[in-house]
């Protein structure tokens, strides 16, 4: 049997993997709950699960959302997954970082002189976390397919458009999708979008 590991996005839990389940009927659904917030931390909570489940199923396909893909990325895994499902991820942590610090006024000078900022609008900036991501770019091979909703406010048309480019996955965008896929119709998108691509790879 193979296993599909869900990794969720900021404020979610491994408790959102129960959806994939009948999605993925002949493979083992897992949901991750990690319990670091840094790509360095919660990469090598990815690994050490991943590198797990390698020694009891054959295949993993990775399911990540929103940041939980940014984290994925960074946890070195590439070897261990056969296929990726990414929805609504943050492809360009540098990018969309520094757009948060225009959100809240911040100059990079301010940020590396205080070290860490709280927002009015709830994120956290850190200078280490930002030295961190434009000193550890992205790096991934797997065969991924991606969930994009055009309404996204976290990433661009663009960014997502030239990260899928340039790591050959392909793209499907919601028109009027949200970043967080939620609604009936959303789900139901998004549904039909992984049944779609799974029958297309099994074909194969």
């Amino acid at each position: 049997m193979n296993a599909v590991i869900y990794i969720h996005g900021k404020g979610g839990s491994a408790a959102e993997s129960e959806h994939y389940k009948s999605l993925f009927p002949d493979c083992e659904v897992i949901g991750m709950d990690y319990h670091t917030f840094t790509p360095w931390e919660t990469g090598k909570e990815i690994r050490e699960a991943v590198a797990d489940l390698k020694t009891r199923y054959k295949n993993i396909i990775l399911i990540a959302n929103s940041i939980g893909a940014f984290f994925s990325m960074n946890a070195g895994i590439e070897d261990m997954i056969q296929q990726a499902y990414f929805i609504s991820p943050i492809v360009d942590m540098v990018q969309l970082i520094t757009n948060m610090m225009t959100w809240a006024n911040v100059t990079e000078l301010e940020l590396k002189s205080a070290g860490f900022i709280h927002t009015e609008f709830g994120e956290d900036l850190s200078w280490d976390y930002l030295c961190y991501v434009r000193s550890h770019p992205v790096s991934w091979y797997v065969p991924t397919h991606i969930l994009y909703g055009s309404s996204d406010q976290l990433t661009s048309i663009d960014t997502i458009s030239n990260f899928a480019n340039e790591h050959h996955a392909s793209l499907t965008i919601m028109d009027g999708g949200e970043h967080w896929f939620h609604t009936k119709e959303q789900l139901q998108f998004l549904d039909n979008w992984m049944i779609t691509k799974q029958k297309k790879i099994n074909k194969y």
